[in-house]
Order: C-alpha cells, then sequence, then structure tokens
C-alpha cells in the first residue's frame, strides 16, 4: 500500500527505503530525494576523506584508461559552449572537479579553468596534471575570491548536496551575464529502470543514500533551473546503459560485468566518431532525451543578459 512522508519542510509519496532512508516524490521540491537529509557536516568526511578510498577506490586508475573516451566526451562537450559563447572569452569553474581530465582538456583548448574538489584525493591528483585546484565545498564565502566565469559546470554533483537550489544560487552569482551552466545528473527513476523493476524483478539498484541524496529525470531537471532564472538551451542524454540488462548482461553488483558492458558502449561511441557518424550519436541521443531515457540527463541553460 502506497504511503506518503512528511519531514521537515518535505513530503510526498514513498518511492523506495534503503539504508534507513525514504526516498519521496517531494511536492515542495518538485523532484525526488531522500528523508532525512544528511547534513553538510556529515558529508564533509565522507567526501573529503573516504569518497575516492572507499567508495571508488577505481575511479582515478579507471579514468585514466578510458582518457581516449573521455576526451571525445570533453570534446563534444566544450564544442557545443564554444558555439554558444560570445568573443574568445573562455573562463569555466568545474565544481566537484574529481581528477581534473574534463579541465586538462580544457587548458589543452585555450580556456582558463580553475576546479573545486573536496576529495584531497582527487585535488591532489589534480594538482599534479597543473591545474589550480580549490579544495573544500563550493560557498557563499568563495564567490567574491572565484570572480565570475563564462561557463560553470556541474558534472554529477547536484545528486550529492542537501540543497541544490542553494548551490543554484551561487552559481548564479558565478556566471557572467549570458554564461552557461552544463549541469549532468543520473537519470532516475526512468522508464527503462522502472521496466526492469516492474517486468524483471530487479530491486532499484540506482537508490544508494547517502551518497546519493537527490534523484532527478529529463523532467525535473529543467524545471528546477527554470526556477534559478535559467534558459534551457539544449537537452541531450547519454547511452542508457540500462539496454545491457535488458540483454541480459547483469551488471548490478558486479564490477567485471559493468567494466565490460561499460567498454562496449566506449568502443561503440569511439567507432561512431571514426566513422563520422558524431552528428547522427548527438541527434539519437537528443530522441534518448526526448523519451526519457538515457543514464544521464545532460542540460545546458544560459544565465540571463
Amino acid at each position: 500500500m502506497e504511503s506518503s512522508r512528511q519531514w521537515q519542510q518535505h513530503s510526498g509519496l514513498v518511492l523506495d527505503s534503503v539504508n534507513e532512508f525514504d526516498v519521496i516524490e517531494c511536492t515542495s521540491c518538485g523532484y525526488k530525494h531522500v528523508v532525512p537529509i544528511p547534513t553538510q557536516d556529515e558529508l564533509e568526511h565522507v567526501y573529503r576523506e573516504d569518497y575516492y578510498s572507499n567508495e571508488k577506490p577505481l575511479y582515478l586508475e579507471e579514468h585514466k584508461e578510458d582518457l581516449d573516451w573521455w576526451n571525445l566526451v570533453y570534446d563534444e562537450r566544450y564544442d557545443y559552449l564554444e558555439s554558444q559563447l560570445p568573443g574568445k572569452s573562455k573562463k569555466i569553474l568545474d565544481v566537484g572537479s574529481g581528477p581534473g581530465y574534463f579541465l586538462l582538456r580544457g587548458k589543452s583548448r585555450g580556456w582558463e579553468t580553475v576546479g573545486i574538489e573536496p576529495s584531497k584525493h582527487a585535488a591532489a591528483h589534480s594538482r599534479g596534471l597543473g591545474l589550480d585546484i580549490r579544495e573544500g565545498f563550493l560557498n557563499e564565502a568563495m564567490v567574491t575570491s572565484l570572480g565570475d566565469f563564462d561557463v560553470v559546470y556541474l558534472h554529477e554533483v547536484l545528486e550529492h548536496i542537501p540543497n541544490p537550489f542553494s548551490l543554484l544560487s551561487i552559481v548564479t552569482q558565478l556566471l557572467k551575464p549570458g554564461g552557461i551552466l552544463c549541469v549532468i545528473v543520473p537519470n532516475d527513476y526512468n522508464p527503462l529502470q522502472k521496466a526492469l523493476r516492474n517486468s524483471m524483478n530487479f530491486e532499484p539498484w540506482w537508490v544508494a543514500p547517502p551518497h546519493h541524496i537527490n534523484y532527478f529525470d529529463h523532467d525535473s531537471l529543467p524545471k528546477i533551473l527554470e526556477k534559478q532564472g535559467f534558459e534551457i538551451l539544449f537537452r541531450n542524454s547519454t547511452f542508457p546503459i540500462e539496454l545491457f540488462l535488458l540483454m541480459g548482461a547483469n551488471y548490478v553488483g558486479d564490477s567485471s560485468v559493468g567494466r565490460m558492458v561499460h567498454g562496449q558502449r566506449k568502443n561503440m561511441e569511439l567507432n561512431m566518431a571514426k566513422i563520422g557518424c558524431t552528428e547522427l550519436k548527438r541527434k539519437t541521443y537528443q530522441a534518448f532525451a526526448q523519451e526519457g531515457i538515457g543514464r544521464e540527463a545532460v542540460i545546458y541553460a544560459r544565465m540571463p543578459s
């Protein structure tokens, strides 16, 4: 039987319960998230000390191993950003900059780059690449010292933080008039996930509190950006990796199968670029976004001039 839950100012239908957290369809926020919501202090230690050592011990190694594919992804994103920015000013802030390779690619293309990263391990790795990295969490106190930017890049950030609206408010202070925000989040509770769950008895493997607090999709993400005054420029998606589950390659909880199917997706995209089908891939992934599928939702939005 369906139930609802109220916690502080948040309320909504309970969708799942995992690790003493309930995922609710929050009526006040307009997107799904867990309750109780962890505090910033509770998350500080997790991301500063433990995330790359305990939760993602192979992340830096695997990212480097996949760098040819990642650079293809990064170049597509920089190509779009450069097509939308007037003049030659190219200054980007990467919030949650991880191992630093996105910024390194931008630097090689002539961008002025700055990163913010809470993990001391990832920050040290990025500084080893010669990048300007501020260690910590983006907050109001940093706004003056950071200056302003043509682009703010949030790749898999909003799902981790207690208050996405607060972070987006800070972003509006950092962007120049007419600047661009690029947001990438997991596309959760999407149609393929729901089908696998309802028809093939999969558990909701994408629900992962306390690391993933918020659960966005292709509908909810644009709406919260528009609430902050952004104009949506372009909606895209990434490959719907759940297709492999439908084909019988069960990567849930199996990292070796996960790496295998990721490698197949990676090879497909590299080969499409090699044979000159980049535009076909873009249109296909854009169609995925319109249907609400794809593992990630990718949104480019402009700050009002």
